[in-house]
């Protein structure tokens, strides 16, 4: 019997230990529910466990990087054996712009690796499993970056573009095996990752509120989750224009900041 998408038990997050994915663990943290999460920093993603926790949720932490194929596949193959996941959400990423200049290529190829092979290396692992289970689901994050690519900055555009064509397509793949594949495509939510943007951000919006905008397509198994619909919309009718009409507009976006 397939599982219901709307009251998923086991859960693995990545990019869990701030941001959207922390506020996604706490989101679906409750009794009953094994959550399974994925970061970078240990004393952050302990602190995300113990919320969790207190709401009654049982949590187990994978301290790795999602850049490492083999550890990151090893983690979540032992984790699946003993709770065979019913959703996965791969939402580990890195944002760095031109910072009005030009990108370094080991921004580009840093970006490149967490934001694109992180995310084949998130759920590639769970593909086949879920597959021959018949049931299960994922969810890739991608931006409204990957809906119309932003001059400000070029390889988080592309690397977002990437996994939402890649997530759209496997969803037509794995569909006839039970599995749903959900793409998100959020658009200025406050985080870690948006707090150095230096520029006004419009719509917005707290992690937690994402957060339950998220659940609530991944329920319905939503092909795309995009929002808000008013930095959404407008982006997608610009993304059907001829390149060199809409090019005058986003010339014009402010620089985002480089990092590396």
């Amino acid at each position: 019997m397939k599982i219901s998408f709307t009251q998923p038990k086991n859960i693995l997050i990545t990019g869990a230990s701030s941001g959207l994915g922390a506020a996604l663990a706490g989101h679906y943290a409750a009794s009953g529910v094994s959550l399974f999460l994925q970061g970078r920093n240990a004393a952050r993603l302990q602190e995300v466990a113990q919320i969790c926790q207190n709401k009654g949720a049982s949590v187990q932490l994978g301290v790795l990087d999602v850049t490492d194929s083999k550890a990151l596949e090893q983690w979540i193959l032992a984790a699946d054996a003993e709770n065979p996941m019913d959703i996965v959400i791969a939402n580990a990423g890195i944002s760095a712009g031109t910072g009005g200049k030009t990108e370094a290529a080991s921004q580009v190829r840093a970006l490149f690796a967490t934001n694109i092979d992180g995310v084949i290396n998130t759920i590639q692992p769970l593909v086949a499993k879920m597959t021959e289970r018949g049931r299960g689901q994922i969810g890739i994050v991608s931006s409204l970056a990957g809906v119309r690519a932003l001059p400000s900055c070029p390889a988080y555009s592309a690397s977002k573009a990437c996994v939402r064509y890649y997530g759209e397509a496997l969803r037509g793949v794995l569909k006839p095996h039970g599995v749903g594949v959900s793409v998100i495509c959020p658009g200025y939510i406050k985080t870690p990752m948006t707090d150095i943007n230096p520029y006004p951000m419009p719509f917005l919006m707290s992690a937690e509120k994402a957060a339950n905008i998220i659940a609530r397509g991944l329920a319905k198994n939503a092909p795309r989750i995009a929002f808000p619909l008013p930095m959404y919309l407008p982006l997608w009718w610009l993304s059907c224009l001829p390149v060199r009409i809409t090019n005058a507009f986003f010339d014009r976006l402010p620089a985002k900041p480089s990092v590396f």
